[in-house]
């Protein structure tokens, strides 16, 4: 089979596919014939080894797993022999989280691990990015921040794979959401609901007068320190893009009242917390109400220029490996 390989930390160019022995199912385990894979933001990060924190979990030189991804959708093409729950040909989605390797023909998923039928209202590709953006931005919302109708929450990064989940997560959730986005992107933003669009390149949200009860940041760009200034008396920083310095804030003011500063890594959550938010989330998509935004497809000889295109920092929505 064929597979991405990430043969050192760096840039796109180390991304190199060939041909390697297709995995063989373990006794719990089901063998998935791959139909689409997400392509993220996350995926870059671990190939570019940054930040150098993350190093701890996946390799301290280079990458410990050699095949990179880890949101897929396909069709089971083998059981192990103590599978019940799942036959040859049904189509399925999941995670593989820290054991990668879902950028490639074929993946090898434990049917105790995080990985579900596909439903009819959702496509291969729509169901491959559905832990990128959606789960990331309903754990970080919903659990995280626990918000409730009324409340203002602020979206920085608002057209990313996180981004426009997230506005549609807070907008269903009750929330007044302001989005922060590019010119080229308000459009966008306000199609999934934003009740109001700050352009980022024209103004600055942390020097505004509005204060904000929820600040997602899902890009990292901005900080603690900084956005504090614009959230109420106990309201609360997020952000998915773990550096020392938020670090360092997250101990400090969790000694303390007030304004906080929140981190959680939602790929290492439990499997059944992640059952939990992946059925929420369908009930949410099922309305029909919901919109992926899938915004470019690769095949496995273009990952090189699809990373390319997320380190641009110019992406829309989300973009998939088209296996």
């Amino acid at each position: 089979m064929k597979a991405v390989f990430v043969t050192n930390y760096g840039g796109p160019e180390v991304l190199v596919v060939k041909e390697t022995n297709r995995p063989v199912p373990k006794e719990n385990e089901i063998l998935v014939k791959v139909n689409a894979a997400s392509i993220t933001t996350a995926d870059s990060m671990m190939r570019s080894g940054t930040p150098r924190l993350a190093r701890l979990f996946v390799g301290i030189s280079r990458p410990k797993k050699p095949i990179i991804g880890t949101g897929f959708a396909g069709v089971v093409e083998e059981t192990g022999n103590n599978v019940l729950d799942f036959e040859t040909g049904d189509a399925v989605f999941g995670l593989t989280g820290m054991n990668f390797a879902a950028n490639a023909e074929y993946v090898c998923v434990p049917v105790t691990g995080v990985v579900f039928p596909k439903p009819d209202y959702l496509s291969f590709e729509e169901a491959a990015v559905m832990y990128d953006g959606p789960t990331t931005s309903f754990n970080f919302l919903k659990n995280l921040a626990d918000i409730k109708p009324g409340q203002k929450v602020l979206i920085n990064g608002a057209s990313g794979s996180l981004g426009v989940a997230a506005v549609q997560i807070a907008k269903h959730m009750g929330a007044e959401v302001t989005a922060v986005c590019s010119t080229a992107n308000v459009s966008l933003v306000q199609s999934l609901g934003a009740d109001h669009v700050i352009d980022y390149k024209k103004q600055d949200f942390t020097k505004g007068k509005v204060r904000y009860d929820v600040i997602y940041d899902t890009v990292g760009k901005s900080s603690f320190s900084k956005a504090k200034k614009v959230l109420t008396a106990k309201g609360m920083y997020l952000s998915p893009v773990l550096g020392l310095r938020l670090m360092l804030q997250m101990m400090v003011n969790g000694l303390r009242g007030g304004k906080k500063a929140k981190f959680d890594a939602t790929g290492m959550k439990p499997v059944q917390e992640f059952r939990k938010m992946i059925d929420e989330l369908k009930e949410i998509i099922k309305t029909g109400s919901y919109n992926m935004v899938i915004e470019n497809r690769y095949t496995m000889e273009q990952i090189v220029d699809a990373h390319r295109y997320i380190d641009s920092g110019r992406k829309r929505g989300n973009i998939v490996l088209s296996v």
